[in-house]
């Protein structure tokens, strides 16, 4: 009969063959092996669902509510319209969002980093039109490489050096000490990703290209006075940036601008008339400065903040068909304002009022929160759809979002409280602020992602109480002999491989003592080796169960497990050899 050591490994490892070799979801593969410990009972009910209790895994949730208040306000689409801007090539891209990244993460926990900005990278891949997969693991490893230079850029370093002064008995790291490896590593990690991301980041091409015969609706918007776009040229506003999506034509105090080039200058009053998909124009509905060119939206009952846009398919019996959108009184009917309309897939030359509506039409309405509920049983149209992710960002809100967010980043940085609590105060102040709403706090929480990362809690846990980690850790350890630099070395790969298959947390706690018996055995000085212990056990890259941040951008890349392996295994051993070099010639190891 197996042990529990063997079996665990078994499991562990089967866990990792089907994220590899399979497109099944992590979170319902660590549950499945998570399921099969807990029913052979190499751990216990309350074992396997520690994960779930971690304060670790539960401040990556609460940190969603907090991106979502940044997302709901259009802070976040500010700064990356500002800092991201418009690149011309992928390797543009990278770069210009890898350096603030991970110079941010530098000072701010990195998965709150990755949390805050994934939705808003997501966007902004859409509109420069480059695959998502381009651009997801490189924002997870720059938040990783920035969260090596400092002493609260990652909660690995901070749990080492708490293990530092608790079991080694030794003065902990200063906050910069560590960034004598970790800049280093990071301009090489960043450079590394640069270069060869090309070939070793595979195209996953957008649901928005995959669509064969997507519909495409004409839309109507006014530029108003005092938008942030007024003087600006087409280009420089974006508006040309939107993917599915076409300028037809502008029209400026009743002068007809068709086919309106790059470099007009937009105006106060402008109407412009485009045509596009569905997600293009719910792009345009988040951009401050536009609203819909109808009067008829400032009139419904519910505030605009407060509104969702539905798609509907007018019924062959509709008392609409045969009516101009102006003559369907849909605000006096419905509640409702007609914002777009598409037909057949064909492009329609009219203005919005002035589209006569026919049976089949399509169209995409904006609504009070009670109109699904409404006309869900409506004989008047075929079918209703609410659109995600189409909520209007209060920017006038913006400001406080930014302002919860500095006083996340002051208080948690300055150790004044635990992150976990001022994670959960700072999500609590964006309800509060109404810079996101209950209903938005809830839907936000990428559940798939937490758990696994719990999951993957609950598989380290019986790594460590089968003793299958501890008997690979002093298998390994006793290879290196009285070698100090070997035994640097051996200790640098057993934390990286064990950080690969459980978690940077737990590794670091397995392979501290361990490594902290041995040098003690031979005389050496414990602070090189605990630094390497701290480097090995952040710079996770080949797997994405190793890492929070590699478990969140597996999805929105459209990633494999044998992605993150193919380009995080090269930069996990070039990140090594980096270290294991510089370590020894900045602290002495006997």
């Amino acid at each position: 009969m197996l042990s529990a050591s063997w079996f665990t490994w078994l499991v562990t490892l089967a866990c990792i063959t089907v994220l590899a070799f399979t497109s099944l979801g992590p979170d319902l593969v660590l549950a499945a092996g998570l399921t099969v410990l807990l029913l052979a009972g190499v751990i216990s009910p309350a074992q396997a669902l520690g994960g779930f209790a971690n304060d670790a895994v539960l401040t990556v949730a609460v940190l969603y509510v907090v991106a979502a208040g940044l997302r709901n306000t259009g802070a976040i689409d500010a700064l990356i319209h500002r800092i991201f801007g418009r690149p011309r090539t992928i390797i543009g891209a990278q770069l210009r969002m890898m350096l603030p990244v991970a110079a941010l993460s530098a000072f701010v926990n990195n998965t709150p980093v990755v949390a805050a900005l994934l939705p808003a990278v997501s966007d902004w891949a859409k509109r420069q039109r480059i695959p998502s997969s381009k651009l997801m693991i490189p924002l997870s490893y720059a938040a990783i490489l920035g969260g090596t230079c400092t002493l609260i850029g990652t909660s690995t370093n901070l749990v080492v050096n708490g293990l530092l002064k608790s079991q080694a008995h030794l003065p902990g790291m200063s906050f910069f000490e560590i960034a004598w490896i970790g800049v280093p590593c990071t301009l090489i990690g960043l450079l590394y990703v640069l270069l060869l991301s090309r070939w070793l980041l595979p195209v996953r091409k957008a649901s928005l290209t995959q669509l064969e015969n997507p519909r495409e609706y004409t839309v109507e918007m006014l530029l108003v006075s005092g938008s942030p776009l007024e003087g600006r040229s087409i280009a420089s506003a974006g508006l040309r940036q939107l993917p599915g999506l076409f300028l037809v034509e502008i029209d400026r105090n009743g002068q007809i601008i068709p086919a309106a080039g790059p470099e007009e200058r937009l105006q106060a009053g402008d109407r412009l008339v485009f045509a596009g998909i569905t997600d293009s124009i719910v792009d345009l509905q988040r951009i401050r400065g536009l609203v819909p060119a109808t009067d008829q939206v400032f009139k419904l009952d519910a505030p605009r903040t407060a509104r969702t846009l539905i798609e509907a398919v007018i019924a062959a019996h509709s008392p609409i068909c045969g009516k101009t959108v102006r003559e369907g009184r849909f605000r006096s009917l419905y509640n409702a304002v007609v914002i777009a309309v598409a037909r057949n897939g064909e492009r329609i030359r009219k203005k919005i009022g002035d589209i006569e509506l026919r049976a089949g039409d399509t169209l995409l309405l904006e609504t009070g929160p009670e109109f699904m509920e409404q006309r869900a049983n409506s004989r008047e149209f075929l079918l209703l759809r609410p659109i995600e992710g189409a909520s209007i960002p209060r920017h006038e809100r913006s400001w406080i979002a930014w302002l919860i967010l500095a006083g996340f980043v002051l208080i948690a940085g300055m150790g004044w409280l635990p992150v976990f609590t001022v994670a959960l105060l700072a999500a609590g102040l964006m309800i509060i602020s109404r810079c996101c709403t209950v209903s938005l706090a809830r839907r936000s929480v990428e559940y798939e992602v937490i758990i696994a990362i719990a999951a993957a809690f609950g598989i380290g846990k019986a790594l460590v109480i089968s003793g299958a980690a501890g008997g690979f850790a002093h298998a390994l350890l006793a290879l290196a002999g009285h070698n100090p630099w070997m035994l640097l070395m051996m200790i640098y790969g057993i934390t990286m491989v064990l950080t690969e298959l459980i978690s940077h947390s737990a590794a670091a706690v397995i392979v501290f003592p361990l490594a902290y018996a041995a040098t003690s055995s031979l005389g050496l000085n414990f602070i090189p080796f605990a630094m390497a212990i701290a480097m090995a056990a952040s710079a996770s890259f080949a797997t994405p169960i190793g890492y929070a941040t590699n478990l969140m951008v597996y999805g929105p890349g459209g990633y494999r497990f044998s992605d993150f392996l193919r380009i995080g295994l090269p930069l996990d051993l070039i990140m090594g050899a980096i270290s294991v070099l510089i370590i020894p010639h900045l602290w002495p190891l006997v």
